[in-house]
C-alpha cells in the first residue's frame, strides 16, 4: 500500500499550474477488488481501519457520530434521516451495490383470465374496437356494414353493463355515450330516422350525459330531412339555448339552420332576422347569399342592394395571386412554389375563391332585373358595386355575363355592343370578348366577321382553346377541313379537356373520310363526358358507316337509355333491325317512334306497309289516312287508303274513296282505272262515264308527252341549225310557220292517228295481293251409293 501513497509536494508559489496533471492513485477505483486495505476497511463499521492502515497526509480521521438509536444504527453524515443501514446488515456481507448476488428476479404473477375484472376489461376493449370499425366502414361508404357493427357494439355494451351490476362496479358512462351516439349516427346515415331519433332521445333524457343537449342539433337535422320544419326549428332553438356563448361558431351554424328551415316554410321575415343577426356577428358568403334570396322573395329591392353590398364586403381571406409569385428567379424557389400550388391547402383556397365568385355572380344575375327599372341599369349597378370591392376582377366577368344574357334574350344588337367594349382592354378580357363575338357572328352565318374576331381572340391569347376552336369552326365552314383539324389539335394541345375541340375534330375526320380517327375521337369524348347523347349518336353513325350494324345497334340502345323519347333514334333502330331481317324488333321501335312523333312520313309508310304485308289492311288504313292528312296534295296516300278498303273486302267504302280522289285529282289515271274496274265488277251505270273520262285523260296525257317530246326535238334541231351555215334556207319566223302548218287546222284537241283501245288495267299502289293458298285441284262430287236403289215399304216410316 505504501508504494501507492504519494506525499503532497511543497507548494510552488511561482508556478500556478504545478501539479495540475499529477494523478493521485487513491481515486483509482478500478483495482479496489485487489486492494486488501480497502476490502478490510469495507468489512469494518464506519470505515475504521486497523492501525497499520496508511492515511493520506493532510486529511483528518473520520469519527463516528452518535445517534439517538444507539450503537445498532448509524446515520451517514449527508442524510436528513436514517437510510436504514445497520451494522449487523453490513457485517460479513460482500460489497454488492447493484444487488447482483441476490439472483434472478422472480417471474411476474400471471393474471387470472377467469376473474370478473379481466372479463370486463376484455369486453370493453371489444366494444371500442367495434365502434372504430363502424366509423371506418362509414367513412369508406359501406353504410350497411357500419350499422351492423354499431348494433353489435350496442349488444356487447348491454352485456357489459349487466356484468358490472353483478360485481357492483361503477359504470363507464363515456363508453355508453359513444355506443349510443355511434348507433344513432349510423341509423341516420342509413335513412332509419325513427330509430335514430329514439337513440338520440335515450342520450338526451339521461341527465348523467352532461353534453347530451347538443345532440338536439342532430335531431333537428333529421326533422329537416323529414320536412318537418316546425319540429326542426324547435330542436334547433333548444340546442341553441343549451350551448354556451363561448362556442360562437356552433351557435352561428345552428342559426343558419334555423334560417334555412324558415325559408323552407316560406317564413322569409323570420329567416331574414336570423341571417341579419349572423351577418352582424360573423358575416360569411353563404349567409349573405341566403339573405339576398330572402329579400328577393319578398320583393324588397332596396334591401337587396344592401344585402349585395354586405355580400361583396365579406373578406375572402385568400390572397391567391401574390402568395405564389416568386420574388426572384431562383429555380429552387420556383420549383417549391409550383409544388405548393397544388397541395391540399392550395386546392382549398381555389375552391373557396371559386365559391365566392359563384355566389356573387349568381346574386348579381338574380337581382339585376328587379333592383332598377331595366335589366341593363340593374346590371350596371352591380358591376359598379363590384368594382369598388375586393372582388374587382369579377367586374369584367359580369360584363361578359351581361352580354351572354342579352344573347339568351335574343337581343343580339345589345350583346354585340357590350362585347365590343372589351376590344381596348387587357389581353385576357379582350380574348374572351372576341371569342364570344366570333361565336355570335358564326351563329348568324356572318363568316367573315366571325373569322376576324376569331383571329383577334387568337392574337390576344394564343393559349385560349375556345378562341382556337372558333377559328377552326370558321375554316370548317369554308370547307378547308385539313386546316380546321390543325386548329382543333392546337386547342387540344393547350387544354386536353376542351370537349368542343375534340368533338369538332371527330366531325372533321368524318368529312375527310378518316373514319378510324373519327371513331377514336368520339370514344375519347365518351370516356370524358359519359352519357352524352350527341357523342353516342356519332359513334353509332360511324359504326353504321363502317358496315357494322350490330355495334351500331348496341350504341343506339345506349343512346335511348339516355334519351328514351327521341323519335329519330327509335326510327333509326327500327331501320337497322329491318335491314337485319328482325321484323318484330323493327315493328316495336317504329311503333315507339310513331307514338312520340306521329308525323314522320317514313315511319308511317313502314308501319302501313307492315300491316299490308301481314294482311291486316284495316289497321294500315289508320296510318295511310294520317299520311294523307299530313301531305294532302299527294295522290298516292289517298290511293293507298282506297286500296286498303278494297283489299279488306269493303268495296263500297273503296268506291266512295275513289270518287273523292277523282274529285280532288280529276286527271289521275290510276284512280279512273280503279273506278272503271269497280263499277264493272259491281254492275253500276257509272262505268261508261268513267270510261269516257279515262279515255280523255289518257289522250290528254299523250298530247302532253308528245308536246314535251316535240319541244325537246325542236330545241335540239334549233341548236343544230344554229351551228350550221346560214344559207340552209329561211329565217327563223319562216321555219316556225312551216312547222305550225304541219298541224291539222281544227279547233279540236290533237288526237293520235293510231286508234287504240282503252287500257283499264291498273297498278295497285300497295303492290300485288298475296296469293290465296290452294286447297284442292277441284271439288269432287259426292257419290251416293244408295241413289239408284228403291226403298222398300218396310224402310218407310209408318
Amino acid at each position: 500500500m505504501m508504494q501507492n501513497v504519494h506525499l503532497a509536494p511543497d507548494a510552488d508559489e511561482d508556478d500556478l499550474y504545478s501539479g495540475y496533471n499529477d494523478y493521485n492513485p487513491t481515486f483509482d477505483t478500478e483495482d479496489l477488488e485487489n486492494d486488501v486495505a480497502f476490502q478490510q476497511a469495507a468489512r469494518t463499521s464506519h470505515g475504521r481501519r486497523p492501525s497499520g492502515t496508511a492515511k493520506i497526509p493532510g486529511t483528518p480521521t473520520l469519527r463516528p457520530l452518535a445517534t439517538g438509536f444507539g450503537d445498532g444504527v448509524a446515520r451517514p453524515m449527508t442524510a436528513v434521516r436514517a437510510a436504514g443501514y445497520t451494522r449487523a446488515a453490513m457485517r460479513g456481507s460482500p460489497f454488492d451495490p447493484l444487488g447482483q448476488g441476490r439472483g434472478p428476479i422472480p417471474p411476474l404473477e400471471a393474471k387470472n383470465a377467469d376473474s370478473a375484472e379481466e372479463k370486463i376489461g376484455q369486453l370493453e376493449k371489444k366494444v371500442n374496437e367495434l365502434i372504430e370499425e363502424s366509423c371506418l366502414a362509414n367513412s369508406c361508404g359501406d353504410l350497411k356494414l357500419a350499422l351492423e357493427k354499431a348494433r353489435e357494439a350496442g349488444r356487447k355494451e348491454r352485456v357489459l353493463v349487466r356484468q358490472r351490476e353483478q360485481i357492483a362496479s361503477p359504470e363507464n358512462l363515456d363508453l355508453t355515450y359513444s355506443v349510443l351516439l355511434n348507433l344513432a349516427c349510423q341509423y341516420a346515415a342509413n335513412g332509419m330516422y325513427a330509430e335514430a331519433l329514439n337513440s338520440y332521445q335515450v342520450i338526451v333524457k339521461n341527465k348523467l350525459f352532461t353534453s347530451g343537449g347538443r345532440l338536439k342539433v342532430n335531431m333537428g337535422n333529421i326533422y329537416l330531412k323529414q320536412r318537418n320544419y316546425s319540429k326542426a326549428v324547435k330542436f334547433y332553438r333548444m340546442a341553441l339555448d343549451q350551448i354556451p356563448s363561448v362556442h360562437k361558431e356552433m351557435r352561428i351554424k345552428i342559426m343558419e339552420n334555423i334560417g334555412v328551415a324558415f325559408i323552407k316554410t316560406g317564413q322569409y321575415t323570420d329567416a331574414i332576422s336570423s341571417f341579419e343577426l349572423i351577418m352582424s356577428m360573423s358575416p360569411n358568403l353563404k349567409t349573405g347569399f341566403n339573405l339576398i334570396l330572402c329579400y328577393f322573395a319578398i320583393g324588397n329591392s332596396e334591401q337587396m342592394k344592401k344585402a349585395f353590398q354586405k355580400l361583396i364586403a365579406v373578406p375572402c381571406e385568400v390572397n391567391y395571386d401574390d402568395k405564389y409569385i416568386s420574388p426572384n428567379d431562383d429555380p429552387h424557389t420556383n420549383l417549391l412554389i409550383e409544388a405548393i400550388k397544388n397541395d391540399s391547402l392550395g386546392q382549398m383556397e381555389r375552391e373557396r375563391k371559386s365559391m365566392a365568385e359563384e355566389y356573387i355572380m349568381t346574386a348579381a344575375k338574380l337581382i339585376a332585373p328587379v333592383i332598377e327599372t331595366s335589366f341593363a341599369v340593374g346590371y350596371d349597378w352591380c358591376v359598379e358595386a363590384v368594382k369598388t370591392s375586393q372582388y374587382v376582377e369579377l367586374a369584367n366577368d359580369l360584363e361578359i355575363n351581361k352580354a351572354t344574357t342579352y344573347l339568351r334574350q335574343q337581343d343580339f344588337k345589345q350583346a354585340l355592343e357590350t362585347l365590343k367594349m372589351f376590344e381596348q382592354k387587357d389581353s385576357n378580357v379582350k380574348s374572351a370578348a372576341a371569342t364570344n363575338l366570333s361565336f355570335l357572328y358564326y351563329l348568324e352565318n356572318e363568316l367573315a366577321q366571325a373569322a376576324n374576331y376569331a383571329d383577334l381572340a387568337v392574337i390576344s391569347d394564343r393559349y385560349n382553346p375556345a378562341a382556337l376552336t372558333n377559328k377552326g369552326n370558321t375554316i370548317f365552314a369554308k370547307g378547308d377541313y385539313e386546316k380546321a383539324a390543325e386548329f382543333y389539335k392546337e386547342a387540344l394541345g393547350n387544354d386536353s379537356s376542351c370537349t368542343e375541340a375534340l368533338y369538332n375534330l371527330g366531325l372533321t375526320y368524318k368529312k375527310l373520310n378518316r373514319i378510324d380517327e373519327a371513331l377514336d375521337c368520339f370514344l375519347k369524348l365518351h370516356a370524358i363526358l359519359g352519357n352524352s347523347a350527341q357523342v353516342l349518336h356519332q359513334i353509332a353513325n360511324i359504326y353504321e358507316i363502317m358496315g357494322d350494324p350490330n355495334q351500331a345497334i348496341e350504341w343506339l340502345l345506349q343512346l335511348i337509355s339516355v334519351v328514351p323519347t327521341d323519335p329519330h333514334v327509335l326510327s333509326k333502330l327500327g331501320k337497322l333491325y329491318d335491314n337485319e331481317g328482325d321484323k318484330s324488333q323493327a315493328f316495336h321501335y317504329y311503333c315507339e317512334s310513331y307514338r312520340y312523333f306521329p308525323s314522320n312520313i317514313e315511319v308511317i309508310e313502314w308501319l302501313g306497309a307492315y300491316y299490308v304485308d301481314t294482311q291486316f289492311c284495316e289497321k294500315a288504313i289508320e296510318y295511310f289516312e294520317r299520311a294523307a292528312l299530313i301531305l294532302p296534295t299527294q295522290e298516292k296516300w289517298h290511293l293507298m287508303v282506297a286500296s286498303c278498303y278494297r283489299r279488306s273486302g269493303n268495296y263500297q267504302k273503296a268506291l266512295e274513296k275513289y270518287k273523292v280522289i277523282h274529285r280532288k285529282f280529276p286527271e289521275n289515271i290510276e284512280c279512273l282505272r280503279f273506278l272503271v274496274h269497280l263499277c264493272t265488277d259491281m254492275g253500276m251505270k257509272e262505268v261508261q262515264e268513267y270510261t269516257t273520262k279515262l279515255k280523255k285523260v289518257e289522250k290528254l296525257k299523250e298530247v302532253r308527252e308528245q308536246r314535251i317530246k316535240s319541244g325537246r326535238d325542236s330545241s335540239a334541231r334549233s341548236r343544230r341549225e344554229g351551228n350550221a351555215s346560214g344559207d340552209g334556207g329561211g329565217t327563223k319566223g319562216e321555219r316556225l310557220n312551216a312547222r305550225l302548218k304541219a298541224f291539222p287546222e281544227t279547233s279540236e284537241p290533237y288526237e293520235s292517228s293510231v286508234c287504240k283501245e282503252i287500257d283499264v288495267s291498273y297498278i295497285d299502289p300497295l303492290g300485288p295481293q298475296a296469293e290465296r293458298p290452294k286447297t284442292a285441284a277441284r271439288k269432287r262430287a259426292e257419290e251416293d251409293d244408295f241413289a239408284d236403289e228403291e226403298l222398300g215399304d218396310d224402310m218407310l216410316p209408318e
